[in-house]
């Protein structure tokens, strides 16, 4: 009987984490998209810029990238081409590695990057603050 409520625990809290997620999802495509950003959008230009400022590295591997912002190879490299396509990063060869591809924040990336990212912290702080209060 104890196993099975602590098993019923379990998933009663996995399943809040998911609630969670997607209502933080949600709520920051909806803020984004008057930027015309998506939530995955804004993660991959500020894992860019976060790994910018901390390394001083201007380009990174695709692989780097997806290993944290969650998202198949294939959904990443659509998002990452929709991104250049709009000017805010820019593609390159990986000269280590020629089956490799860098990815790069122009400066209109960098600039949109900046201007989006007080707004999707307040998301995060509102939404995560609701979390921990309920």
């Amino acid at each position: 009987m104890a196993a099975k409520k602590a098993e019923s625990g379990l998933v009663e809290q996995w399943r809040d984490i998911l609630a969670v997620h997607a209502r933080t999802m949600c709520e920051l495509d909806r803020e984004l998209h008057q930027h015309g950003l998506g939530a995955s959008d804004f993660e991959v230009l500020d894992v860019l810029a976060d790994s910018a400022a901390e390394d001083g590295s201007s380009s990174f591997r695709v692989q780097e990238i997806a290993a944290q912002v969650h998202l198949s190879q294939s959904a990443l490299s659509r998002l990452i081409g929709r991104l250049e396509k709009d000017g805010l990063l820019e593609r390159g060869m990986c000269p280590e590695d020629r089956r490799g591809v860098r990815v790069c924040l122009t400066r209109k990336g960098r600039d949109l990057h900046t201007e989006v990212r007080p707004l999707q912290r307040a998301v995060l702080g509102r939404m995560l603050a609701d979390r921990a209060q309920g």
